[in-house]
């Protein structure tokens, strides 16, 4: 699959401002590698700017971790390390500067958490790739999708079949024996972009759908499904609509976990060996 100009031909009198400014909301006390994996993953796919929200009390640890060219926005937490409701004040804040929203990646479950998430939904007006914990918040929610497609009509959810399980209030098997079918569905009844992922991932839309055929066992591994919300959010932030984002996306993780296979073996490979692979991937597809 060859990439589209928009993303390997850049006008050589661009600025970052031009590649976008993603802002991820992200990570907890538990799961502070969730957040700096997709932020990373989104400046390797060509975001041009990278913020990333986090429990403040994680901001001095994870300055340390992060790629130096990401930038950090410490916001307020819950006792239990999670981002709290309070922080909505001040999300809002830089959310009118920026382009693109990655929302979920290790978030936690905690109530507060959960009605951030459900807040933001349903009142940002921001292109939002929105995973993780992020859809367990929604499970129950999924009209607020609804209500706001006017103000929002550019959505992506990243489901695993267990989070597509509980947003659609069905079965696990259910899902893996029709994913095809609960993809579309998610898609066309709530309006959005739609990445279930797993053994040929399926991207879909109330109108197009891809099937990848990259990836391999080894990619099932902790932080995996992070590094794809950075990627995604970085395509939208570069100008593709969010069907090509998901569906470039997808088809390059995948890639890039098998050239990663290569080198690491199956079980071996991490998701940040994903990441290491995301430039040989790009350069397989130019």
């Amino acid at each position: 699959m060859r990439l589209p100009t928009r993303l390997l031909r850049r006008n050589p009198g661009a600025h970052k401002g031009d590649f976008g400014h993603v802002f991820i909301l992200a990570g907890s006390s538990r799961y502070s590698g969730a957040a700096v994996l997709s932020a990373e993953a989104a400046m390797r796919c060509g975001a041009g700017l990278v913020t990333l929200g986090i429990p403040k009390s994680l901001n001095n640890a994870v300055i340390k971790i992060k790629p130096k060219e990401v930038m950090t926005l410490p916001l307020p937490q819950t006792k239990e390390g999670t981002l709290s409701l309070a922080a909505i004040k001040k999300i809002k804040g830089l959310i009118k500067n920026i382009d693109i929203v990655g929302i979920g990646p290790g978030l936690g479950q905690d109530k507060s958490t959960q009605k951030l998430v459900r807040k933001l939904v349903s009142t940002v007006n921001k292109p939002m790739v929105i995973d993780a914990d992020a859809l367990n918040a929604l499970a129950g929610h999924l009209n607020l999708l609804l209500t706001t497609y006017d103000l929002r009509p550019t959505t992506v959810l990243t489901p695993h079949p267990g989070e597509m399980a509980r947003l659609l209030g069905v079965r696990i098997n259910a899902v893996q024996s029709r994913r095809k079918d609960f993809a579309q569905k998610l898609a066309k009844d709530y309006k959005v972009g739609v990445v279930l992922k797993g053994h040929n991932t399926i991207v879909a839309d109330s109108r197009n759908l891809y099937i990848n055929k990259t990836g391999n066992p080894g990619m099932a591994t902790a932080g995996s499904g992070d590094v794809l919300t950075g990627m995604i959010a970085a395509f939208l932030g570069q100008g593709l609509d969010r069907f090509n984002a998901a569906k470039y996306a997808v088809h390059l993780h995948g890639l890039a976990g098998d050239l990663a296979k290569k080198e690491k073996t199956e079980i071996s490979l991490i998701a940040s060996d994903i990441i290491d692979k995301i430039p040989e991937a790009i350069k397989k597809c130019s």
